[in-house]
């Protein structure tokens, strides 16, 4: 079965509702920003700081590209991951990919709610925060667009998520 990849901005839902997916249709979740963390054994932010944006990004490429096709996987990729080197087109090669549209007003929201702050481009701080978010939102959209499938709205549910994946593997 197909592995199947979600994307969009960081606090988009992708891993709360990967979880979800990936107990619903008995699938094993991932999320390639653990695995990065786990292959370098240092935080996010720490590989920002003392490695750079562009390690980084190499980073998120490689872990892609060891996720083995066809692996009954639910795959919350990292917000830029689509963005950089050649990264879409081996999502969309490998699997099925669902861009999660939710509005950077809402992200904010969701940031500034959460106990931790480990996205070291979105600091909770950030006077500008709303302003880089729908930077960024502004553009990645049209690689986020390149998505077989396109969620939109302030909640997403899993229900919406299931509904267009049935659709997607008939």
């Amino acid at each position: 079965m197909k592995n199947i990849f979600l994307i969009g901005l960081p606090s988009s839902g992708k891993t709360t509702l990967g979880k979800q997916l990936a107990r619903h249709i008995r699938y094993r979740f991932v999320d390639t920003d653990v695995l990065i963390v786990k292959e370098e054994d240092m935080s996010i932010n720490e590989i920002f700081k003392t490695k750079g944006e562009a390690y980084f990004r190499e980073a998120e490429a490689r872990v892609l590209r060891a996720i083995r096709p066809d692996s009954k996987l639910i795959v919350a990729t990292g917000g830029g991951m689509p963005c950089f080197h050649g990264n879409m087109e081996y999502i969309k090669a490998n699997g099925i990919s669902v861009f999660l549209n939710v509005r950077p007003e809402q992200i904010v929201e969701r940031m500034l709610r959460h106990e931790t702050n480990d996205r070291p481009l979105y600091q909770k701080n950030d006077h500008q925060l709303l302003s880089n978010l729908q930077q960024k939102h502004k553009e990645r959209l049209p690689i986020y667009s390149q998505a077989d499938w396109v969620l939109e709205g302030e909640d997403i549910h899993i229900r919406q998520l299931i509904e267009v994946l049935q659709e997607a593997m008939e």
